[in-house]
């Protein structure tokens, strides 16, 4: 890691350097638009309650009702629902899904129009359950439009931070919204575990210190995930594998192929439940959203759970087609030993995906269940709950941002030593 550092701020790496100033000036930008509140409006004094996750991946800025209230939360759902239409329900997304990089692009634009669309709806939701009835239609539409501007914005900058910065600009910001809510998750944590009763207790002491050390569990076991794959041998038809000097090959196949997307997407179908209690304000509505579509309530983690698992299944075949690895695997000439080219490798693919799949799904909810579980013994509140989901997201997050940071190095080295021959 130290070597990496060096080698970023070294004089031959200076457009390097300048893509992660301009990262880190994205990410302070957010920060601070995380606490100017829209004009005309005040903090939100009363319990956030179902609406917490989205406080949190948004840095506060829900509670502080910033411009930046929304985040980028309307994107994920949007997210969410093309890439389920994709799946040849309308056949439109199902033929641009097809068309390689113009498709995507396209794609990626027709989610960012849904985005926006539902960040307007989310917005004026949001600006009739806080700032009251009896008020203008004019200025829950003032609201509304503030609050999608922010959001739009957040695209615009997330995009500037794929293309000239370091890691996905969209899940930077989600990570930079958890960290920015971190410290006080640890402070009430702290209160509620060992000042509950206004003085120092040892059994206090000790449940904080399991606390703390279920966080370690959880990065630990994220980086555990993230890093661990299946290598599956690979023989090239013009290659010997048996010649002098000549190395094995393979197709590294990661556990967790969908990183930390399922969580985030389950995160946000949990979200969406307790966004419309806001609109329809009906106490038999937000009763159950309470008891059921909550995963601080049993029924709701049991929904949690069952998403991460759709997610990671449903996230890792998108990304990862079996199709599309055994037709290049062909193209090239290469084969997996004792497997014939074509669709007998597309289903032995499909199949060790599958398996590792599963592996690493269990593993998501495991991480993701505990601090769940732990809040139900400790009697803790949803924000320090949400906080470990949090964690989940940052350390994946976190990750991902440093193996494209590295494998840009990589990258410029190879090209260094190609240019010397």
């Amino acid at each position: 890691m130290f070597s990496i550092i060096k080698q970023v701020f070294a004089k031959k790496n200076k457009d390097l350097l300048i893509r992660i100033l301009f990262t880190l000036g994205a990410v302070t930008l957010f920060t601070v638009g995380t606490s100017i509140t829209v004009p005309g409006t005040r903090n939100i004094t009363s319990s956030l309650g179902f609406l917490e996750l989205i406080n949190v991946m948004g840095g506060g800025a829900l509670k502080k009702f910033s411009i930046f209230a929304l985040g980028v939360m309307p994107y994920i759902s949007a997210s969410i629902v093309i890439q389920l239409l994709q799946m040849d329900i309308i056949p439109y997304l199902s033929d641009l899904a097809k068309q390689g990089h113009v498709g995507r692009q396209k794609i990626n634009k027709i989610t960012r129009y849904v985005g926006i669309i539902l960040a307007f709806i989310e917005g004026y939701a949001f600006a009739f359950a806080f700032l009251g009835k009896g008020l203008p239609i004019i200025e829950y539409m003032y609201v509304a439009i503030v609050l999608t501007a922010g959001t739009a914005f957040l695209l615009w900058l997330g995009d500037q931070v794929t293309q000239k910065g370091i890691g996905n600009g969209i899940s930077l910001f989600i990570m930079a919204g958890i960290i920015g809510t971190l410290p006080s998750t640890f402070v009430k944590a702290y209160r509620i575990l060992v000042l509950s009763t206004g003085v120092f207790t040892a059994l206090g002491l000790i449940k904080f210190i399991t606390f703390i050390f279920l966080y370690f569990g959880i990065i630990i076991g994220i980086i555990f995930i993230q890093e661990a794959e299946k290598r599956i041998p690979i023989q090239y038809a013009n290659r010997s594998s048996s010649a002098l000097g000549a190395k094995q090959s393979f197709m590294p196949i990661k556990i967790n192929s969908a990183g930390v997307m399922p969580v985030i997407f389950a995160s946000s179908v949990l979200a969406i439940p307790a966004t419309l209690t806001q609109i329809i304000k009906k106490e038999a509505f937000t009763n159950f959203v309470k008891d059921y579509l909550n995963y601080t309530s049993t029924v709701g983690f049991l929904i949690y759970i069952v998403l991460i698992f759709f997610f990671a299944y449903f996230y890792t075949f998108l990304q990862m087609k079996p199709e599309d690895l055994a037709k290049n695997l062909q193209e090239n000439g290469g084969y997996i030993p004792g497997i014939r080219p074509g669709k007998a490798t597309e289903k032995n693919i499909g199949k060790i995906l599958s398996r590792l799949t599963i592996v690493g799904a269990v593993f998501l909810i495991i991480i993701a269940g505990m601090p769940i579980m732990f809040s139900k013994i400790t009697s803790l509140p949803d924000e320090i709950t949400i906080g470990g989901t949090g964690l989940l997201i940052i350390v994946g997050v976190a990750l991902e941002t440093y193996k494209q940071l590295e494998g840009s190095l990589l990258a410029r080295g190879y090209k260094k030593g190609y240019s010397r021959k």
